[in-house]
């Protein structure tokens, strides 16, 4: 038998271009599973939940709690923001086990507010804020504020980063094709050809010592650093920032170089508080499937805004 909380099966990885809708994927994901028939479903999402039938926001799904729960016979089906179960995984990983990465020295910190965010397909963002013996988290869209340059580098390429939605938002930098569009910035602003098809391209030339491709990184780095560093001033992190999503474990040395935590640091008049935040990069490889599983079996110890559905 499998010890409380741990997965017992887990769903393989899916693009959702694969599937009509999550009712689909679902039914796809779970093809290989012969164990008892699940009676409810915890599912969260990239977008912000406010009522229980969803659109995502980079994708063409729609998600709804009533119609997943009547297709797949379930007795409850909850929602919640996919930065939820994040945060509430930095409640059981643990550094000494390879969970978590460190970036710069990691100072005494303290029981105070913890910050999870990161950069992939978009931008997420929550706070984990103690409450007594309790936990909220604050899951946000701190992602769509906006974003601009601090000096004059930044400044010279910033005009060619393309805009979305006529805004530069954090997420229009710091995502996986924000990392694309740092490319095609720095490469018309230093006029040389961009060589990169994709955010991989950028990632694998880097491995291979290209140049450009280490440029890039060496800005994302600092820009995520900086946008870290806000982040913490405005929850009053000092329980530390723990950066997720699918691209900074696989920068984790470019990340460890100085430049993400020197930008996270120059918080003047607040240098000396941000110095003594740590922060790390979760390189579990499923800290989302941690926290949920934290959340579904440690009801108690989490309050969270969700919505639902439950079978009348």
């Amino acid at each position: 038998m499998p010890a409380p909380g741990e997965p017992v099966h887990l769903l393989p990885r899916m693009l959702t271009a694969e599937a009509a809708g999550p009712v689909e994927a679902i039914k796809m994901a779970m093809k290989g599973y012969d164990g008892s028939p699940p009676r409810s479903a915890m599912i969260a999402v990239a977008t912000r939940v406010d009522r229980p039938a969803i659109r995502l926001t980079n994708a063409h799904w729609t998600v709804d709690a009533a119609e997943i729960g009547a297709a797949l016979g379930l007795e409850r089906v909850v929602l919640v923001n996919d930065y939820t179960p994040v945060a509430a995984s930095v409640t059981v990983l643990e550094a000494a086990r390879g969970d978590l990465a460190s970036l710069g020295q990691i100072p005494a910190g303290s029981a105070g507010t913890r910050l999870v965010l990161g950069p992939g397909t978009g931008f997420g963002a929550a706070a984990l804020v103690p409450v007594e013996d309790r936990f909220a988290i604050l899951a946000t869209e701190a992602g769509h504020m906006d974003f601009g340059p601090v000096d004059a580098e930044e400044t010279g390429f910033w005009p060619y980063i393309e805009r979305v939605g006529g805004r530069i938002t954090a997420e229009v930098v710091l995502s996986g094709p924000g990392l694309f569009r740092l490319a095609k910035a720095l490469a018309l602003h230093h006029q040389t050809q961009c060589a990169f098809g994709a955010p991989n391209d950028i990632l694998t030339a880097a491995q291979e010592g290209n140049i450009l491709a280490l440029k890039i990184l060496d800005c994302f780095s600092r820009c995520l650093g900086r946008f870290a560093g806000d982040l913490a001033l405005t929850f009053e992190a000092s329980g530390g920032v723990f950066i997720a999503g699918g691209i900074a474990p696989r920068m984790v040395e470019t990340l460890q170089k100085g430049g993400f935590r020197e930008a996270f640091d120059q918080k003047a008049p607040h240098d000396a508080w941000a110095r003594g935040v740590p922060a790390f990069v979760i390189i579990h490889r499923e800290p989302a499937l941690q926290g949920l599983a934290a959340l579904v079996t440690h009801e108690d110890r989490f309050i969270y805004q969700s919505q639902g559905w439950q079978r009348p």
